[in-house]
């Protein structure tokens, strides 16, 4: 299994041409230094996904969130099925910026998950607590998912989760979900210490935010972990 890393850019950068000189960037070195054991999958603003192509098999693209409905009267709102339609092969559901300002709850992330997998996207589902799975993931196969936890005080803090704590908490997703399921780590990721949590902590990935708006760090991050 290649290791996953999922770069959320939030809602950055401001122009389309800052988000081409990004994404053209981390594919140019991704293209000429490789990547064999990784996985990248760039998650930016919606509107910019369908000027971001990519043909390596290595960079792929997500979006953020999705609804639950897969058209309709919803305004402002982003289906899967345009998700996918505009390239996408992934999206991130339920993070926890949107548990809280949105005000998400887990019955509609289960909604959003069902939706995503129905319009075939692989979900990125994120959680800080365990407890989450339950109905996150109600009549869901974990085989379809993958699972992001971020601890809430280590989102854009720059306190990343500890190992000891993050290798526990990666032991406790998989006692409920089985030892194959897709677990990721998120919470400011730096190059620093990202291959901690995949050497060490036993995650299949990464969720990557800030780091992954600057070229030169994200790729450090993809380099350390391709060596693992």
């Amino acid at each position: 299994m290649k290791n996953l890393i999922i770069a959320n850019w939030k809602c950055n950068p401001l122009t389309l041409n800052e988000a081409l000189d990004i994404f053209e960037s981390a594919k140019k070195q991704i293209t000429e230094k490789g990547l064999k054991n990784t996985e990248a999958v760039i998650c930016p603003p919606f509107q910019y996904i369908e000027f971001l192509k990519s043909d390596l098999n290595a960079l792929m693209l997500g979006g953020q969130d999705c609804y639950s409905q897969e058209k309709g009267a919803f305004t402002g709102e982003v289906s899967a099925l345009m998700l996918k339609n505009s390239g996408c092969q992934y999206v991130i559901i339920g993070h926890s910026e949107r548990r809280k300002y949105q005000k998400e709850s887990d019955e509609l992330i289960n909604e959003k998950i069902n939706a995503a997998l129905k319009a075939g996207l692989k979900p990125v589902l994120c959680i800080d607590q365990v407890s989450q799975l339950e109905i996150d993931l109600k009549d869901v196969s974990y085989k379809e998912v993958a699972v992001a936890y971020e601890p809430l005080w280590a989102i854009g803090t720059g306190k990343a989760c500890g190992i000891p704590e993050a290798l526990d908490m990666n032991q406790k997703i998989k006692e409920v979900l089985g030892k194959d399921a897709i677990v990721l780590y998120g919470g400011s990721v730096k190059s620093d210490n990202a291959r901690g949590y995949i050497e060490e902590a036993g995650y299949n990935g990464l969720l990557v935010g800030g780091a992954s708006l600057v070229p030169d760090e994200f790729f450090k991050i993809l380099e350390g972990v391709d060596l693992i």
